[in-house]
């Protein structure tokens, strides 16, 4: 399954092994021959190919079948998931971050994106071009989306079924570590979406060669080999993808894609293995590695350190914060928002983090959730946001929330978002309230998987409360153009008001301690008819979402204002009037 190549005096010579425990016989076709493979009782096939240096290609058959199946660990797929794989030699790319000792992520402001839609050429150089914007704009850490590679030009990157090997169109590895490497020049560290729940539709040979997929379901189809037969070596496959990234592409973090999907009846769970690994991984490079998983369950367990019976990861993706501060400013109540909208729910969130923490849940129909203990979980660990990937694509229209409320609103929630206890990330474009919609996209070759996915996500839309909805073709080619950011819309009126908001938001975020200190304990929150206060030690945030003026009172006199969303504000005395859909952040 893994390859390495090593200089001789006659020139190169790679050891090809692969992992095929059920197959009766596996041959390499590589530097234009083809070789018989021998097996240890592992089930590992093996093969040693003289002159077949990086570049070369190579692929196995599999017992009598004469049809060539790529390298289950293969590094590059230059022709494509279903073509050949092709020898890649990590050592010769030219690092110049060698002084890079990461980015932790408590005080860190995250920036998701999309590697297709970021930019009009939608690959890793052209996205280094509009890094410095990131940097101008206060970010930390930017959040790549997936980028293994898939079958097709474009999608979101969650079908993917080369998990070893970076998507070709976008650059291929070489691109990515450009990327990566320029990022840290910049003082950007680096979060890669990764996928272990499944893998994609099309192209994924790895069940051709091994029990990579067990006999259950998720959402995708079949779940992942982590606990049966066999999956000791499975196991391995995934933690080493993730060594990989950290190691070989020098990436700060991992954000795990749906935890919760990850089928694992062991005692000791897949990700507190995962957590030992990275540790051991980061104290042996001497920098800051983070995993950050998505799930929801609402489980502190996730985050809770090894030494305490948790699973050690270093954070987790919050929706109850998202769904809180969506339903409030929206009014939308459909599907998962049935739970959330009112000033009570977000108070809570902000307080707790979790809104649904063993308390019963209308969307599931049953309680949900378990509380996190205040004074011992730092809001760090609980990546908040107004905008997601998610929230946005799996929209019927794939509509961002500047389409559904006044910028005088979007500004409110981002006040809420980017002065509170938790980690920050926003979603390209918000910064600048992009236009642009970002739908769901696919470029599936086969028309009976195209048609498979277009029906299925009508159905979805109307399980979500959109069964009328004029849903965007997936496979349309102008969905996936409509989705790619304008970045002309920045020297635009409103669009450029906004995204110096953002840059004074982040900046004042950075400026005062209270502001990023993640003690969940020590934040105050209080509302009442259409208004909430937050104490953070000396700065007090306020926010209006009525249509009206509201007097808020203050336990202390007001001395400075150091953000107001809209003119207007008066300050009189122990008390602060707000004009009507408005934030503020005062010191006190």
């Amino acid at each position: 399954m893994i390859h390495l190549t090593r200089r001789t005096a006659g020139g190169d010579m790679t050891t090809f092994t692969v992992w095929a425990p059920r197959a009766e016989r596996v041959r390499l076709l590589a530097a234009g021959a083809q070789r018989a493979m021998t097996r240890d009782d592992g089930g590992w096939w093996r093969a040693e190919v003289p002159e077949a240096g990086p570049g070369t290609d190579y692929a196995y058959l599999l017992d009598d079948d004469d049809t060539p199946l790529p390298d289950p660990q293969s590094h590059r797929q230059p022709a494509g998931v279903h073509g050949p794989s092709r020898v890649y030699d990590h050592s010769a790319f030219g690092w110049t971050d060698r002084a890079w000792t990461g980015r932790q992520l408590p005080g860190a402001v995250l920036y998701e994106l999309h590697i297709g839609t970021f930019t009009g050429e939608g690959t890793f150089d052209a996205a280094i071009d509009r890094l410095d914007h990131l940097v101008d704009l206060g970010v930390d850490l930017v959040e790549v989306l997936p980028v293994n590679a898939f079958n097709g030009e474009h999608n979101w990157g969650y079908d993917g079924v080369c998990w070893y090997a970076p998507h070709e169109p976008y650059g291929g590895p070489d691109g990515f570590k450009r990327l990566v490497d320029a990022c840290h020049r910049r003082g950007l560290g680096v979060v890669l979406d990764v996928v272990y729940n499944h893998f994609g539709p099309s192209g994924a040979y790895p069940p051709r060669f091994a029990p990579y997929l067990a006999q259950g379901s998720n959402t995708w189809g079949r779940s992942i080999n982590l606990d049966g037969p066999d999956s000791d070596q499975v196991r391995r496959y995934v933690i080493d993808n993730a060594l990989m990234w950290l190691r070989d592409y020098h990436v700060d973090a991992l954000r795990l894609d749906a935890v919760h999907a990850l089928t694992d009846h062991r005692a000791v769970h897949l990700l507190e293995e995962l957590t030992a690994e990275v540790e051991a991984l980061s104290a042996h490079l001497g920098r800051t590695l983070s995993l950050i998983a998505e799930s929801d369950l609402n489980d502190p367990r996730l985050i809770t350190p090894r030494e305490a019976g948790g699973y050690g990861l270093h954070a987790q993706w919050d929706d109850d914060v998202h769904h809180a501060l969506h339903a409030l400013l929206t009014g939308e109540r459909q599907g998962y928002y049935a739970d959330f909208g009112t000033l009570e729910c977000l108070s809570g969130v902000l307080r707790e983090a979790y809104f649904h923490a063993g308390t019963w849940s209308e969307f599931r129909g049953r309680t949900h959730g378990r509380p996190i203990d205040p004074h011992r979980t730092a809001g760090h660990r609980f990546v908040a946001y107004l905008q997601n990937h998610d929230q946005i694509g799996n929209r019927a229209a794939g509509d961002r929330i500047s389409a559904l409320v006044p910028e005088s609103l979007l500004r409110v929630g981002a006040t809420l978002l980017l002065t509170g206890p938790f980690t920050p990330m926003l979603f390209m474009g918000e910064e600048w309230a992009a236009s642009t919609p970002w739908q769901f996209f696919t470029s599936h070759p086969e028309p009976e998987l195209a048609s498979a996915v277009a029906s299925g996500r009508r159905r979805e839309f109307a399980e979500h409360g959109w069964p009328d909805a004029d849903v965007p073709d997936p496979q349309d080619p102008a969905t996936f153009a409509r989705s790619k950011l304008d970045w002309a819309e920045l020297d635009r009126p409103g669009h450029r008001e906004m995204l110096a908001f953002y840059r004074r938001l982040i900046a004042l975020r950075k400026a005062w301690p209270d502001l990023s200190d993640p003690r969940l304990d020590r934040i105050r929150v209080h509302h009442g008819d259409r208004y909430l206060t937050i104490r953070r030690g000396s700065i007090v945030v306020l926010a209006n979402f009525a249509d009206q003026h509201r007097r808020i009172g203050l336990d202390d006199w007001p001395r400075d204002v150091l953000l107001a969303t809209e003119p207007g504000l008066v300050l009189i005395r122990s008390a602060v009037e707000l004009p009507p859909q408005s934030a503020a952040v005062i010191r006190c």
